[in-house]
């Protein structure tokens, strides 16, 4: 092959007269160029590592301490109280050195040593001020005097201009609640979903539990939590996600869709060109630390360590559990077309692609009309079945030879690339089936058009559409949100197309062709494929997914009504569901624990006392003025939940770390058994919009993200995603399964949008109206 020959630095032949060497000096400078940014990416690094390690402080700080002491020496005044003195008695060069110049040696060690007590001092005060979390239960509008000298002390200490991992080593770890206030949370939550009698004995087993077993357990999670960085990231990784023996295709990854309404070009090649570009800036930007880092009110930080393992990583099978392995600075991708895996060099002579580069490299591997090997078309069906057969095969038949240098090529890709040949997006002739397809597509494709094990994959469709389809366990939502934010802003308002549709920029003719991985798959091989993507198929064609957008209104019209848009949405989610099943159900809806050190989700109940009253009443035609009262009471109530579970005060966590311990332990717990074993029949999620500076939804409305959606959580029940657009528009992805007769996605989707529009009137309604021309109304709008 000509590209493989373009990579061999020389040659040599032996002869008669000796040994005859052909240098290629072309070769010779690519490596050179290759070697020449990896010293500097290192660079970079180290740099970063020391103004990370100083913050808050800068390394000029130090100059401005040492030039402080000296000045203040001068004026015959001992800052030092004496050690400067002693610093200067016991120098190990004094007899060599002046005693002027004894004196500045000694005053600069001890300017370095008071320097680095102060970024000490100023990370540790730092800690504590980040520790306080009552601002979170202010009144919006509304802020106390201890919180306004608390917010400006933060700015004082937080230094100037933070890198992505500046907060790091300043924010506080998540704190171990108490046993009573978790067990007292839990038994609230659950209340209105159980008989008297099960009330009962369930309030039976908590209290028992509390008072012998639970404390026993509890002193353990204290210990961890002195002695680990969080008490509960580390054994959730590995149990909810690392230990599941299930596909992770549809029950554990998730997607994000493309623009809604905009195809920034129809052709495939070209968008990939200027996709790809995008997300490897964005991976430049985050190895130099470029990215802010997640702030708050502008003012409280976010951890960011999950943005560790975003690129250059794959979960990889075992029987027992899997690992997530992370590699640094991968400089190809791994691409998939019809059947054929490819790697496709990112970088040439040292320098990232340019769009135009891409975009000519995909066409290639568009053009090529090789067929695939012999079990290659359907290899990616074993990362979408069962973990076990996959972890086996991959030890039998993929740890020698040609096929583990191909898989070792896919698993420390920068990320995966699917071209695939399907058209996706909302088309005109049928928009909302339209939209259930494409994100179907996203979620879990042919089942073996995707590498479900990577951190992520990329789909870029033959109609110029494109998605990502990522893996869960190494990051939640928000950090892939963000990613896929800058790539679509990027793609459209900065890079850009050319009059024809292709993208801008200039092509080196020079670029070696993308690289076919080769195969060598056994009939045996094959029988595993075979037996994954059966698996994996039932689980696909069981899921029924329903996308639809929400015009009638968004949060700018629920703020008008001061409420809180997320638990308006919570709330008529709570009015559909028991419209449609008349009975309430366990909710999960999930928040972040990020103000602590590698913190990650907690869970809200949703579901609560107030909210039930609320539907029950507005169910049952009460009226009006005693419905609001109650929605507002039940919005409140989701909002204190929230921040409980913000602040390191959710009760699902401690119960399941608990449950953890128990099974340590070797002791069985009724009441965590209990606990851990009641199904979320409702499973929501939101989407967050974090980088609303890199739209312009005022000038560009159309240029509005979907969002993204996953699989149903419980086989009876729904997952809810929703992402709230701007100030008009709310986009839901509902998903359920077929096999259940008691669920249907588009329906549940039409009880959510009569329900919004039914808490929207309640909260607009003429107060001064009679009572009987407000219900008569009332029921005109429904």
């Amino acid at each position: 092959m000509a590209e493989a020959h373009q990579a061999v630095a020389f040659q040599f032949t032996v002869t008669p007269e000796g040994i005859n060497l052909q240098l290629s000096y072309q070769a010779l400078t690519q490596i050179y160029l290759s070697g020449l940014r990896s010293w500097k990416k290192r660079l970079i690094r180290v740099k970063n590592s020391v103004i990370r390690g100083l913050y808050p402080a800068s390394p000029s700080s130090w100059l401005f301490v040492v030039v402080a002491i000296l000045a203040t020496m001068y004026t015959r005044s001992d800052p030092s109280m004496g050690l400067i003195a002693k610093i200067q008695e016991h120098l190990p060069v004094s007899q060599s050195l002046s005693a002027q110049c004894q004196t500045v040696v000694s005053a600069m060690l001890f300017s370095t040593l008071l320097w680095l007590f102060l970024i000490f001092t100023m990370r540790l005060c730092l800690k504590q001020l980040l520790s306080y979390h009552r601002w979170m239960f202010e009144q919006h509008g509304k802020m106390s005097n201890t919180t306004k000298v608390w917010m400006a002390l933060v700015r004082i200490f937080s230094g100037r201009q933070p890198m992505l991992y500046s907060y790091q080593g300043a924010l506080p770890n998540l704190p171990v609640p108490a046993i009573k206030d978790t067990i007292k949370r839990y038994l609230e939550s659950v209340r209105p979903l159980m008989s008297a009698s099960e009330f009962e004995h369930m309030s039976e087993l908590a209290t028992e539990f509390q008072k012998g077993l639970g404390n026993r357990l509890q002193w353990y999670l204290k210990l961890k939590a002195l002695w680990a960085t969080n008490y509960v990231s580390d054994w959730w990784e590995e149990y909810i996600y690392l230990r599941g023996r299930g596909p992770i295709m549809v029950n554990s990854n998730y997607y994000g869709m493309d623009f809604l309404y905009v195809t920034p070009t129809p052709i495939q090649a070209a968008r990939a060109g200027n996709t790809l570009h995008a997300f490897l800036l964005y991976r430049r930007k985050l190895n130099r630390e470029e990215i802010k880092p997640c702030l708050l009110r502008s003012s409280v930080p976010c951890c960011s360590y999950q943005y560790e393992r975003m690129f250059d990583s794959c979960r990889i099978p075992g029987e027992i559990t899997d690992i997530v392995q992370h590699w640094k600075d991968s400089n190809y991708l791994a691409v998939y077309h019809r059947g054929r895996y490819f790697r496709l060099g990112m970088y040439n002579a040292g320098r990232l692609l340019s769009p135009r580069e891409i975009e000519f490299q995909i066409q290639k591997i568009l053009d090529d009309s090789s067929p695939p090997s012999t079990g290659e078309d359907k290899l990616g069906a074993l990362t979408a079945g069962d973990r076990i057969p996959w972890a086996k095969a991959r030890k039998q038949f993929f740890s020698s030879g040609v096929n583990k240098l191909s898989l070792d090529c896919i698993e420390k890709a920068a990320f995966f690339v699917t071209l695939d040949d399907d058209e996706h997006g909302m088309m005109g002739h049928d928009p909302t089936g339209s939209l259930d397809r494409y994100a179907k597509s996203l979620l879990h494709g042919k089942c073996y058009d995707r590498w479900f094990d990577k951190s992520f994959s990329v789909v870029v469709y033959k109609n110029g559409k494109i998605g990502l389809n990522a893996e869960h366990s190494w990051a939640d939502v928000p950090v892939v949100a963000h990613l896929w934010e800058y790539v679509l802003a990027t793609d459209s308002f900065h890079l850009g197309y050319n009059e024809e549709g292709h993208c801008k920029g200039d092509i080196d003719p020079t670029l070696p062709h993308p690289q076919r991985l080769s195969w060598d798959i056994s009939p045996e091989c094959k029988e595993h494929i075979s037996r994954s993507l059966a698996v994996a198929q039932v689980l696909a064609d069981d899921v029924d997914f329903h996308v639809f957008p929400f015009r009638d209104f968004g949060k700018g019209r629920i703020k008008k009504c001061r409420i809180s848009p997320d638990a308006f949405i919570q709330l008529a989610l709570q009015l559909a569901y028991y419209r449609e099943r008349r009975m309430f159900c366990l909710t999960y809806e999930a928040s972040m624990t990020r103000l602590f050190k590698e913190g990650r989700t907690e869970t809200v109940r949703s579901c609560t006392s107030e909210s039930c009253a609320f539907v029950r009443a507005l169910d049952s035609g009460e009226d009006a003025d005693h419905c609001k009262r109650l929605l507002r009471l039940a919005a409140d109530k989701h909002q204190n939940l929230y921040r409980l579970a913000i602040t390191g005060s959710g009760i699902d966590r401690h119960l399941f770390c608990l449950y953890v311990v128990s099974k340590y332990l070797g002791v069985e717990s009724p009441f965590l058994k209990e606990v851990l074993s009641q199904p979320w029949c409702l499973s929501t999620s939101q989407t967050p919009f974090q980088q609303v500076e890199l739209f312009d939804l005022v000038n560009h409305p159309e240029y509005i993200s979907c969002g993204g959606g996953f699989g149903p959580v419980a086989d009876d029940g729904y997952g809810v995603a929703y992402i709230i657009l701007g100030e008009n528009m709310i986009n839901f992805h509902i998903s359920s399964k077929h096999s259940c007769s008691q669920t249907d996605s588009r329906q549940f989707g039409a009880q959510i949008g009569k329900a919004l529009l039914d808490l929207l009137s309640l909260l607009s309604f003429d107060q001064r109206a009679p009572a009987k021309t407000r219900n008569t109304e009332a029921k005109k709008t429904m």
